[in-house]
């Protein structure tokens, strides 16, 4: 469970116009929540202060516990954060990259059950295959999901990721949001995202938090939230709503502009 309260946050010298002012949220176990709105509004933002990577005023509770009360090697053990850019150059093959995972917990020596864990995570993910490949040899898509391999490897029980669909093809933008949805379910994970792809938020999310001007706009069921109001206030977008299998699907007509 991931719980923030009055999360504020400036760049050094920027503190008198914050990215963040006073963000209060919740995301739940056995839940995918988004982080939704326009670009540079902050969504990285909050999720790299979850993480520890960033520091900003308020209170960030993960599992009931202040972030600030836990050591780096506790919180990393708690969670599993995938960035934007998961480009890699190194040398590394697939099995390599995914042990890293478990980079907290290797010893000098990796244990017989390490490289097990390693395995089974490979073929969770229809990776086994590409075990041996170098890393820089797959496509966008296929390294995106190594990247959730070695995410998953560490049994997190926070799951954060900054447009883990950037760049993707339909298909694998399906396809790693329905393993997402999947093991949120099934591990009880509190699945955390930034998405700019609305179709996915409408079909795959359960909960979705709306960023604008640096404040919280909206939070809410994607049913309830995905409105031609939000999108006017928030994207500068005249748009139509389609609801369609039990979600609303949003289809841009014009940029708004105020009268």
């Amino acid at each position: 469970m991931i719980e923030i309260s009055k999360l504020s946050f400036g760049y050094k010298g920027y503190m008198s116009n914050k990215i963040l002012n006073e963000i209060n949220m919740t995301a739940y176990p056995g839940e995918i929540t988004a982080i939704i709105g326009a670009n540079g509004i902050g969504k990285s933002t909050i999720l790299k202060n979850i993480c520890g990577l960033l520091k900003g005023s308020g209170d960030i509770k993960i599992c009931g516990k202040n972030i600030n009360d836990y050591s780096r090697k506790e919180l990393a053990s708690h969670i599993s954060y995938l960035s934007q850019d998961t480009f890699s150059s190194a040398l590394l093959s697939v099995f390599e990259v995914v042990l890293l995972g478990r980079v907290a917990r290797l010893a000098n020596n990796v244990s017989d059950d390490e490289l097990v864990l390693v395995r089974d995570v490979l073929c969770r993910l229809n990776l086994e295959k590409y075990a041996s490949r170098n890393i820089g040899e797959l496509s966008g898509g296929q390294r995106q999901l190594v990247f959730i391999a070695q995410a998953l490897l560490k049994n997190p029980k926070v799951l954060i990721m900054d447009e883990p669909t950037s760049n993707l093809d339909l298909y694998y933008q399906f396809q790693i949001m329905n393993l997402l949805k999947e093991l949120t379910v099934t591990e009880q994970f509190t699945t955390l995202v930034s998405l700019h792809q609305l179709d996915l938020v409408a079909r795959f999310t359960d909960k979705v938090i709306v960023l604008n001007d640096g404040c919280v706009y909206d939070y809410g069921m994607p049913e309830k939230i995905l409105t031609a109001k939000t999108f006017r206030d928030v994207y500068r977008m005249n748009t139509e709503i389609v609801n369609k299998c039990g979600a609303a699907y949003v289809i841009p007509i014009s940029q708004y502009k105020d009268l």
